[in-house]
């Protein structure tokens, strides 16, 4: 027998009793769907047994590892179900990116996927669903676990695992389907209650509930411009023959490094130029506006579309929106009691359009400038006057709400949106989430210009994330031109800058745990010297070096 203490209350159950058997028993004073549990304070699956006393809590899928862990679920069992439908017709199943609360996969075969084949591929997850099948897991050596990468063709993995340090690979089992995953599963595919599945563009959408609410799936809505963006940035990566990690750090071995990273380069100059000549060709553009989440790139952007406006005749003025900032005693504060400079109430939304307006009519106007430190509005003497040439390059996250340009003509107004939309795969099926590059740009960054630590970066972080699905999201698709940030090789640089601010959480603080997830994810990257990366690249934003005042 081992004793299980839950809640302060110890109990007997027999050695070997499942942590699922367990959660079961508990499930009833949970709103939400147990999916992990956390034994002396460490995250395990419900699949493990109990073995020696212990304390124990339990994680639902409200939690936001708990909400990965029913994501990754869901992915697996969508893939198995389409090698069953599909079987040999399938040259390779891709989980590529996120659109909303969906998750795109494409299906590469001869013949393009059908409606009749997606329906079919769906009553296969219900039918794997009702059967509540078993996921086990299987801890193999290294040159094993290849091996079993290569007999079902699995080659990115195979690719991948050539440099990993550790002589174990987890791999997990469903009916028969072999996979690697990055991160924790489910016990069994009867815990996956909530999905929808929709045939879109040229492959599959799986629909899943968010993490706010894991018993709603969200109507979806189609987002035909991040959905474009992000088949370029794919395309990108295909041209370079760099499509998942493994890729990449061969790359890396061969010594290649250096052309791809100037190629890549090369690929974001050519767009920023081409977003230049639009807003050249158009008439009686003064204000261009740029928006996006937090750590996108939004600042060294903006100076080098104004490189590319100078080149097409045009003299712009980068400003940036958060000098329009109410002073910080002014500044609304969110539910905790902390100031929120994520709302927009925290803009002086009434002086910014006075200004912008009187530029517009030609007069001559002082722009204030933020004191961060001091937490207000000054002024230094920066007066601009736009003449037949002039535009000015606003940027700041709330760029795209029509309500921060409410009184100024659309017709003078150039939207852009920018985010950093990871197009590289760890393999085929993991993917790289977004907001983990950003956040780990934010860190490195944060560290650098504000000497912020990692962990109340990764404190703060939900916050921002909040703040960015209230005031930037919804506003993506009114953008007349979207920009990708995402360098493929920029995680192999920001590796070296990570890591040691992420080492530097200790056991005992709340962010342990995503600080040791982030560690665990920059494991699958060789590291790549930063001195090759141009002074003007974005990644120079977070890493230090640039030529622009970022």
């Amino acid at each position: 027998m081992v004793t299980i203490t839950i809640d302060g209350v110890p109990k007997q159950y027999p050695s070997g009793t499942t942590y699922r058997e367990i959660a079961e028993e508990y499930q009833p004073e949970y709103k939400d769907m147990i999916g992990l549990v956390k034994e002396n304070g460490k995250v395990r699956e419900l699949i493990k047994k109990a073995e020696k006393d212990c304390t124990l809590s339990f994680l639902t899928i409200r939690d936001t590892i708990g909400h990965k862990t029913y994501v990754r679920t869901g992915l697996m069992i969508l893939i198995k179900a389409i090698y069953d439908v599909l079987g040999e017709m399938v040259s390779k199943v891709k989980i590529e990116f996120a659109i909303g609360q969906g998750y795109y996969c494409s299906v590469r075969m001869e013949e393009k996927l059908t409606q009749q084949q997606v329906d079919q591929i769906g009553k296969r997850m219900n039918e794997m669903v009702a059967g509540d099948l078993p996921i086990t897991k299987k801890s193999y050596p290294k040159d094993e676990a290849m091996e079993i990468f290569h007999k079902y063709k699995m080659y990115d993995k195979e690719k991948l695992f050539r440099y990993r340090r550790s002589s174990f690979v987890n791999i997990y089992c469903l009916d028969g389907f072999y996979d690697y995953y990055y991160g924790y599963m489910l016990p069994s595919t009867g815990y996956l209650k909530y999905f929808d599945l929709m045939g879109y563009e040229e492959g599959i959408l799986l629909l899943l509930p968010g993490s706010e609410d894991p018993s709603k799936i969200d109507y979806f809505q189609p987002r035909e411009k991040l959905f474009g963006t992000l088949m370029a940035s794919t395309s990108w990566g295909e041209r370079m023959e760099i499509d998942s990690v493994g890729d990449l750090n061969n790359t890396i071995r061969d010594g290649q490094i250096g052309e791809m990273l100037l190629v890549q380069e090369a690929l974001q100059e050519r767009r920023i130029g081409e977003i230049a000549k639009q807003i050249a060709d158009r008439e009686n553009v003064k204000f261009v506006l740029i928006a996006g989440p937090s750590s996108s790139g939004k600042t060294t952007f903006s100076h080098r579309l104004s490189i590319q406006l100078r080149a097409c005749g045009m003299k712009p003025h980068p400003i940036a929106l958060d000098n329009y900032f109410v002073n910080r005693v002014d500044t609304p504060r969110d539910e905790r009691g902390e100031y929120d400079y994520e709302c927009l109430e925290a803009i002086d939304l009434k002086l910014f359009n006075d200004d912008m307006n009187r530029l517009l009519a030609g007069e001559e106007v002082e722009l204030p400038q933020y004191n961060f430190k001091l937490g207000k509005r000054e002024y230094h003497g920066n007066y601009k006057k736009l003449g037949p040439e002039d535009v000015l390059v606003i940027e700041g996250i709330h760029g795209l709400n029509p309500a921060t340009t409410y009184s100024m003509p659309d017709e003078s107004k150039f939207k852009i949106y920018i985010s950093a939309l990871t197009s590289l795969n760890i393999d085929d099926h993991n993917r790289i989430p977004t907001t983990d590059g950003r956040l780990l740009r934010r860190i490195v960054r944060d560290a650098r210009t504000r000497g912020n630590s990692a962990r109340s970066t990764i404190a703060m972080w939900p916050s921002v994330r909040r703040g960015e699905e209230n005031y930037i999201f919804p506003y993506q698709e009114s953008a007349d031109e979207m920009f990708n940030s995402v360098l493929i090789y920029e995680l192999a640089v920001l590796k070296q800058y990570v890591e040691p601010l992420l080492f530097g959480i200790e056991k005992d603080e709340p962010e342990y745990y995503e600080a040791k997830r982030l560690l665990k994810f920059l494991e699958y990257f060789q590291g790549i010297d930063s001195r090759n990366v141009p002074a003007n690249s974005i990644c120079r934003e977070f890493i230090g070096g640039s030529c622009f005042d970022v």
